[in-house]
């Protein structure tokens, strides 16, 4: 099977997303199959990749195709839609990731041209906060003009957890919908290797109760309500300190400093920057707790790369696995609020046998999200998908045979990963 992935940018200053397109391109490479992913040079709003630009790159076993970006907003990359106009028909079947972005327009136009069917998975960006911010008036009217026509033509929309397709389906879309976990990279060994790294390298930090927040630093994750936790949490538990690991828009990390200046937690609370590779896992192993409170969030790959470091979880209700989290007993779930956000770092810091329980319970089920099973899942959608001749893919009866063929839909029920059937409205 010949697979493309098209996706605005791999950059990891673009958050989980890029991490799951390479995890999963590299598991469906391992599977056997010939994988290919289609981005740009995009390395954040100002900044481009080091990459050779419209030569192959081998990466890992799969083949990364990189095109000039010309525009910062909305990643526009003409070389990009000219090599898929082009190339698009050689593939088997395209995996498209993200909505309003520009790739997923030139993809999308190029497969109806060739007739390859195609997958969308948003990766959050039709839920309702997601919609209502940032230029809501022109995400409206993008969603009115392209994504509809970008979605209407797939053979299904690929959502990470139910909690993202729920909040999908009041725009009623009208295609069939699957749900499988976003797979995440978690090596075990490299983990338990590098534990004690980061404190032996913060002194400062001995002793403390490392609360770590590791993700992108955008208002959606919900930092200020996490720092004006944890002012409250310093007045119950002194020893106390807040990692702040990741990188985002300037002006917003000024506003979460100027936040932390006033309320007198500059010495307590630290700047880590970006982290990645094996400094990532230091900072994992060492903390004591993972508190990730976002407004939005379809899935969360680091609260799964946090459990598989051993850490207890602290998330708001609006993020995707916070139901898994919860019957796992591997966190505790608030509502993305002050009061309930505060309680739950008080009871987990003063706490140390619950953290280490449900650090435990975290461990294993973040093992369920491992690449290869999620990869397999989606190898068996595209296989059920191609199976079916119709291009654009009719309603009803001929999406029905994708699920007749194969069990494609994944979901985290009790211990085990289950099948389930798709809606089909």
């Amino acid at each position: 099977m010949k697979i493309l992935h098209v996706i605005p940018s791999v950059s990891w200053l673009r958050g989980g997303t890029s991490f799951v397109v390479q995890a999963l391109a590299q598991a469906q490479a391992r599977a056997g199959c010939t994988v290919h992913v289609a981005t740009t040079d995009d390395d954040g709003p100002h900044a481009h990749l080091a990459v050779p630009l419209g030569q192959p790159v081998e990466q890992q076993g799969v083949r990364y195709h990189y095109f000039a970006r010309q525009t910062g907003f909305y990643a526009a990359s003409w070389p990009l839609a000219h090599w898929l106009d082009r190339n698009v028909g050689a593939y088997d079947l395209l995996h498209l990731h993200a909505l309003f972005s520009f790739a997923a327009l030139p993809a999308a136009l190029s497969a109806a041209r060739w007739k390859v069917p195609y997958v969308v998975m948003p990766h959050g960006t039709l839920s309702a906060w997601s919609l209502r911010q940032r230029r809501q008036w022109l995400k409206q009217l993008s969603l009115a003009l392209v994504e509809r026509q970008i979605l209407g033509r797939a053979a299904c929309i690929h959502y990470t957890s139910p909690q993202e397709r729920r909040e999908a389906e009041g725009l009623s879309l009208g295609r069939p919908a699957v749900v499988t976990p976003n797979p995440v990279e978690m090596p075990l060994e490299l983990i338990d290797r590098v534990r004690g790294q980061f404190r032996g390298a913060h002194p400062a930090l001995d002793g403390r109760t490392l609360v770590l927040f590791l993700g992108r630093l955008d208002q959606k994750k919900g930092l200020d309500l996490l720092i004006a936790a944890f002012a409250r949490l310093r007045a119950s538990h002194p020893a106390a300190a807040l990692l702040i690991a990741g990188a985002g828009e300037p002006a917003f990390i000024a506003e979460l400093r100027g936040l932390v200046e006033r309320l007198g937690l500059a010495p307590h609370v630290h700047w880590l920057g970006f982290l990645e590779g094996e400094a990532k896992w230091a900072a994992l192993a060492d903390a004591d707790l993972f508190a990730l409170p976002s407004r939005s969030e379809n899935f969360a790959v680091a609260a799964v790369e946090a459990m598989a470091a051993g850490l207890p979880v602290l998330l708001s209700d609006q993020v995707g696995i916070q139901q898994e989290v919860a019957a796992a007993g591997a966190g505790l779930v608030v509502p993305c609020k002050l009061e309930p956000l505060a309680a739950g770092l008080a009871r987990l810091a003063a706490d140390a046998g619950l953290r280490v329980t449900m650090g435990a319970a975290g461990r294993h089920l973040a093992a369920r999200f491992a690449p290869q099973a999620v990869a397999q899942a989606l190898l068996a959608l595209y296989a059920g998908v191609i199976a079916v001749p119709a291009y654009p893919p009719r309603r009803n009866r001929n999406m029905a045979r994708i699920d007749a063929m194969c069990a494609i839909n994944y979901r985290i029920v009790g211990k085990n990963l289950v099948p389930y059937a798709p809606d089909f409205d």
